[in-house]
């Protein structure tokens, strides 16, 4: 476990008060870091930070001080320790306000992750309990917390694996944050929906369906860039995936999923057998409907 969490406090429901703390649930994964060099020298570039009023002299960190612009070029200033002693209830306790149906909250609302456990073994009891009752309930726990510079909006949970003891907490986004998907989906023309066409949508999608598995999906960028990196460290030829060759046969949509569910054959259950009745009447020309395969990669067989 980390040997400092990133919050410690407590989550209050009613006149039920328990300790918790909480440690951050994700890291950072890249191995590549890269530094701003001078091309001409190759020596590192480095910033200072100046006073406006003269930008050639250096202002030490201990002289900086933040400031707030209330009107042109007028500042107030605010010390850090004016900030630490501001009276936030949640600076300290996670309030919460209400819970919800876990399947309610939209996921675009979920931010960041954290584990949460007890502050000790005397607040285990009470830890326990809530856990198990949001398991049962299927519900989520919301409330604040303040840290980082504002206050947070927070989901509790139980965790996925049910074997898991701890709990997690999500940071979340208000929902002045998000901006409204109406306006940027109100261009979307409405189309005719070919029962068809859905069929083979299903099947497709039925044949591509497996259990989540998150350790299979790997950041295939950052491999290319550490191979890049390597080779050019030991001055080999930079490895080069040669791009697989765009088909310019353009067919329908009908086509595109046919060929999408005939190559996928296996990978699932039978398929169902799509109604193909007027099908080759109802083809039109891919220039209409705009629609182009792609040709795959050739698989290779044993």
């Amino acid at each position: 476990m980390a040997a400092r969490p990133y919050w410690s406090g407590h989550i209050q429901i009613s006149l039920v008060s328990f300790g918790v703390k909480l440690f951050t649930a994700t890291e950072s994964m890249s191995e590549i870091r890269f530094h701003q060099l001078d091309r001409k020298t190759g020596e590192r570039v480095k910033y200072q930070k100046v006073s406006s009023a003269s930008e050639e002299s250096k202002v030490e960190k201990t002289d900086i001080v933040k400031g707030y612009e209330y009107s042109k070029g007028q500042y107030v200033t605010v010390e850090p320790e004016e900030i630490e002693n501001l009276r936030i209830p949640s600076r300290h306790t996670l309030e919460v306000a209400q819970f919800v149906d876990a399947a309610e909250v939209d996921p675009s609302y979920f931010e960041k992750p954290y584990f949460v456990v007890p502050e000790s073994d005397t607040q285990a009891e009470a830890f326990a309990v809530v856990r198990k009752a949001l398991q049962k309930t299927k519900k989520i726990a919301l409330g604040k917390i303040a840290f980082g510079g504002r206050e947070h909006l927070v989901a509790i949970a139980p965790p996925a694996d049910d074997k898991l003891a701890g709990m997690m907490a999500y940071t979340m986004r208000y929902a002045a944050e998000l901006r409204n998907p109406a306006s940027y989906f109100a261009d979307i023309k409405p189309v005719a929906i070919e029962e068809d066409q859905l069929s083979l949508a299903e099947e497709l999608i039925k044949r591509k369906s497996a259990k989540f598995a998150p350790e299979k999906f790997k950041d295939e960028y950052e491999t290319a860039l550490k191979a890049m990196v390597e080779a050019k460290v030991h001055n080999a030829p930079i490895p080069r995936e040669e791009p697989a060759p765009a088909s310019s046969k353009v067919i329908n949509l009908m086509d595109a999923l046919r060929k999408s569910v005939q190559r996928d054959e296996g990978d699932g259950e039978a398929p169902r057998k799509a109604s193909t009745k007027s099908t080759a009447a109802k083809s039109t020309p891919a220039a209409k409907k705009g629609i182009a395969l792609v040709k795959a990669k050739s698989r290779k067989t044993a």
